[in-house]
This record gives C-alpha cells, sequence and structure tokens, in this order.
C-alpha cells in the first residue's frame, strides 16, 4: 500500500513513497439463545508492517483508539517494524418480538438515508475515504425500537461517553407519507442540541434522498449554529451502469481539515469543505469484474478528489481489490498535504 505526499514537509514526510502491509482478520459470531433472544459478537484483528509502522512515532497511539464507552482495542503486539492491533466493533445482546426490538451493547445504530454523507448518523458516521472498512463502526448504546407497522417505527436511542458531554441521546419517528420514506429526529449530540430528519422516495425512475440536521450548541453565549444538509440522487441505466449524485452544505466545513484527516468526520462536521459535490459510477464490466468511480469536488478548497476501483472475483469466496485515492488541485489548500495512495487488496471469506 504505497502513500505518496507531494507537499514540502520536513523529513520524515517530504516528498516521499511508504509502503505498508496490512493483513485483517474478522471473526462475527451469532448465539441464539432463545427465539426472542440472542447475543452477536464481532471483531477484526489486524496486522501492520512497513514503512508507516517504522517511520512515524505515535503510529501505534493512531491506530489504538477506540471511541466507546468501555475500551474493547488492544495493541496485541508492537515492535519497530510490526504492529497486531485487536477491536471487538460489534457486543451486544438483542431481544424482539412482533413489534418491539431492544439492542444493549456495542452496535452499529444506521439512521443515515444518504449512501454518501450521513448527517443523520448520529451515533456511529462512517468515512467515505476509508475504503478497507465495509462493516463500518459500532456505538455503545442502549437501543430501543417500536414498529407500529410497515412504515412506521420509533426509536429512541442513549450512547454514553466517559464525559458525559460527549454522550449521545436521540429519539427517530419515521413513517411514509405520498411513497415517500420520511424520519425526524431530535436529540442531544455532544453538548449540542440536534434536530432534524431525512427522506427517501422517487422522482421518476431515478432515487431522491436527503438529510438535513440543525445543531445548536449549549456551551457558549453566542448561540453558535450549524446546519448541514445534504441531498443525493441515484440512477440505474439500462446498461447496468449505476450513478450517484449528491450535493453536501455543511456551514462549518472546511475549519479544521487536517485534524478532521485525523480524528474523523461527525454528524455535526461530515465534510472537508463547506460546499462539496460529489459522484460516484459503478458498472460491472463483467458477471466477475467490477468498476467504480468517485470523485469529491472541495468547492471552497478548489480541490478535487478522484478514487478508481476495480474488483474480480477469484474464485467463489476470494476477490482481488484495486483502489486509488488521489487529491488534486490548490496547492494552498491543506487537502494536498493528504497525499495519494495506491492500494491492492485480497479478500477471502469463508
Amino acid at each position: 500500500m504505497p502513500l505518496q505526499l507531494n507537499v514540502d514537509f520536513p523529513e520524515p514526510i517530504g516528498n516521499q513513497s511508504y509502503r505498508e502491509l496490512r493483513m485483517q482478520q474478522r471473526l462475527n459470531l451469532f448465539w441464539e439463545v432463545h427465539p426472542s433472544l440472542s447475543i452477536t459478537a464481532q471483531s477484526r484483528t489486524r496486522f501492520f508492517t512497513g514503512d508507516l509502522v517504522e517511520t512515524f512515532p505515535g503510529y501505534a497511539q493512531s491506530i489504538d483508539v477506540d471511541d466507546g464507552y468501555l475500551n474493547l482495542s488492544t495493541m496485541l503486539l508492537e515492535s519497530r517494524k510490526s504492529l497486531l492491533h485487536f477491536n471487538a466493533d460489534r457486543l451486544f445482546a438483542e431481544w424482539r418480538n412482533e413489534t418491539w426490538n431492544v439492542r444493549a451493547g456495542r452496535q452499529r445504530i444506521n439512521w443515515g438515508i444518504n449512501m454518501i454523507t450521513n448527517p443523520n448518523d448520529l451515533f456511529n458516521i462512517y468515512s467515505f475515504f476509508e475504503f478497507d472498512y465495509p462493516e463500518r463502526p459500532g456505538a455503545d448504546a442502549l437501543r430501543i425500537q417500536y414498529h407500529a407497522d410497515w412504515a412506521t417505527r420509533a426509536e429512541v436511542a442513549f450512547a454514553p461517553q466517559q464525559d458525559l458531554q460527549k454522550s449521545v441521546a436521540a429519539f427517530l419517528y419515521g413513517f411514509n407519507r405520498r411513497g415517500y420514506d420520511i424520519q425526524l429526529i431530535s436529540g442531544y449530540f455532544r453538548n449540542q442540541l440536534a434536530i432534524g430528519g431525512g427522506w427517501a422516495g422517487n422522482l421518476g425512475s431515478a432515487g431522491f434522498k436527503g438529510e438535513t440536521m440543525l445543531f445548536y450548541d449549549l456551551d457558549t453565549s453566542d448561540d453558535e449554529v450549524n446546519v448541514v444538509i445534504a441531498v443525493s440522487v441515484d440512477y440505474m441505466f439500462e446498461n447496468a451502469l449505476f450513478m450517484i449524485v449528491e450535493g453536501l452544505y455543511n456551514q462549518r466545513g472546511g475549519a479544521g481539515s487536517t485534524t478532521l484527516a485525523a480524528d474523523g468526520f461527525s454528524a455535526s462536521n461530515p465534510s472537508f469543505s463547506r460546499w462539496q459535490l460529489t459522484s460516484q459510477l459503478s458498472y460491472p464490466v463483467s458477471p466477475v469484474l467490477d468498476f467504480s468511480l468517485a470523485g469529491v469536488w472541495f468547492v471552497d478548497e478548489q480541490v478535487i478528489f478522484l478514487s478508481p476501483s476495480i474488483s474480480r472475483s477469484l474464485t467463489q469466496n476470494t476477490d482481488l481489490r484495486f483502489t486509488g485515492q488521489y487529491f488534486v488541485g490548490r496547492e494552498a489548500s491543506p487537502l494536498s498535504s493528504f497525499g495519494n495512495l495506491m492500494a491492492l487488496s485480497v479478500r477471502w471469506n469463508f
């Protein structure tokens, strides 16, 4: 996995190429204690070796991070040349019947509707740029769902943190109106009041989705408000080419881009730029070969992100994939310091 940085950083970064080998194993366990009660445990163990491990102080600490209430992350092996890291990203008990569903523990609470940017995802938003984590992160939470019928549901969820101001507690009400699935959300998000919602429906033969949230800071006297709006259209052409186009407005976007790259996105700041336009194309070249191309235009930063990807099925359980990530545009932008990446991966399911 070579990483090329083409900016005038001092050594050891500088205009250099870095290579890294990663191996990761995922274990998914499920125990049905009773027809209405089950326990799920999932984890990933990753091995790192290469230039990044040897060159950058603190690289191990940047990997051994757990954002949950409980620390379920541990570095099993740490040496000058290699790291072995374990993280349990799912560990929950679930009780269910025809109308109720209750989950307690580390889980994924997926309130997002869009396929790219999800300001509705208050509990465990994911990064569009993180290509090697399809399972996406979870949150330590209690979640209660009530399904009144096939289209109407109510949910309440609480994800505590050691620092209570960083906790999240929210309520969602979902229903269907005139062919559109609509959800309304309100709650407490990391010392902010959060209000918003989203929709999913169709414009003719195209999918039409959107999410919007308003965040109001509770610890300032300046009445600071941030508004995030993401609207997308998706369409499947007759030749099986699938296209997504999304427009995003993030009132606070663009501030602290370098910090965002290290700390990750949040529902209240899900982008590097105030205005962002994203497009993604995917096309099945053959039954065993898929191609995709994603592009992001960071309007404020005058930078474009490009990510081509080719995936080939080698056997029934084995896939080969190449992914590239490139930032091009205005050199003065902090995004230009992110460098370029090329990754080749093999995935085996058993």
